[in-house]
């Protein structure tokens, strides 16, 4: 669909209480995006996107998730939805950088929030919900890329596959809550008074320790930082067993976003440089596992 009829579609929505102007907002890695200001009743945004299957991004679950995250206090609250529409409430804020997330003055209130959304976003979920296990998530990539020709990561996908079911082995036993499962510093908006965690494509039930380690993988933490999240989150030193739990979910997550890039080159048609993404998670990867291995 093009952006003029995106912008058609998003003007005649029910929602809207007077006249609107439509801005689109910059940025969006698997959903356009839109500021909508209605003259009657402020501003709004709207997620366009459709099920993403290769990425197990469905709808009916990114709505009620966000349901539930607004419920549970840490969202913004969703005003309407319709098929491949989510209107949100606009939060005027800051949205984080990574190292933002990283600063000291941040990372209390972060972990409240990952925290909180592991055990009060369950508890307004209404409904069918999905899981979010990386290993599955990483089989369907390598699967899907298996059957496509001339994917970038074609060379490296035997490695892959054998670094995954190792990693999967190191993990062990989990307790399962609802995670957030993509822990960028974009989804983190700063209003001045407190902290919003927003975008909820990929919630589902999972391990903690995959948003603790998607947190630090996606935002370059280091291993001082790594032991402050886990006593921060856990609130005490963790055993050698949940340290290396969570390296393998860091090298879990890094292995996950480098799929993620190499199958959105193959199929998203969003514009964004999807092969320099896939490029440097590798490099992240590699750097995480041979730290992994000899650490």
């Amino acid at each position: 669909m093009t952006e003029s009829r995106t912008i058609e579609q998003i003007a005649r929505l029910p929602c809207w209480q007077g006249p609107v102007e439509i801005e689109p907002l910059i940025g969006g890695m698997t959903n356009r995006n839109y500021v909508v200001t209605d003259a009657s009743a402020g501003r709004f945004v709207v997620r366009v996107g459709s099920d993403i299957p290769e990425h197990g991004v469905m709808r009916f679950n990114e709505l009620a998730a966000a349901r539930a995250a607004h419920a549970a206090g840490i969202s913004p609250e969703v005003v309407f939805a319709v098929e491949g529409m989510l209107v949100s409430r606009f939060i005027k804020s800051h949205t984080l950088t990574p190292e933002d997330v990283c600063a000291p003055h941040y990372l209390s209130s972060i972990v409240d929030l990952i925290r909180r959304c592991h055990y009060d976003v369950p508890r307004h979920f209404r409904g069918p919900a999905l899981a979010f296990w990386v290993f599955h998530i990483i089989r369907n990539y390598l699967a899907l890329l298996d059957g496509e020709a001339g994917n970038s990561l074609s060379p490296e996908l035997s490695r892959l596959r054998s670094m995954a079911e190792m990693l999967e082995a190191a993990v062990g036993p989990i307790t399962l809550v609802m995670g957030h499962n993509d822990l960028l510093a974009a989804n983190f908006l700063d209003d001045g008074q407190r902290l919003w965690l927003v975008d909820w494509d990929y919630a589902g039930f999972n391990s903690p320790l995959f948003d603790l380690a998607n947190l630090s993988s996606n935002n370059g933490f280091d291993d001082a930082l790594d032991r402050h999240l886990l006593h921060e989150y856990f609130g005490k030193a963790v055993d050698a067993g949940c340290h290396h739990g969570f390296a393998a979910m860091k090298c879990a997550s890094l292995l996950r976003e480098t799929l993620w890039g190499g199958v959105s080159e193959l199929r998203s048609t969003i514009d964004f440089d999807y092969p320099r993404y896939t490029r440097d998670y590798l490099q992240r990867l590699d750097n995480a596992w041979d730290e992994f291995r000899h650490g």
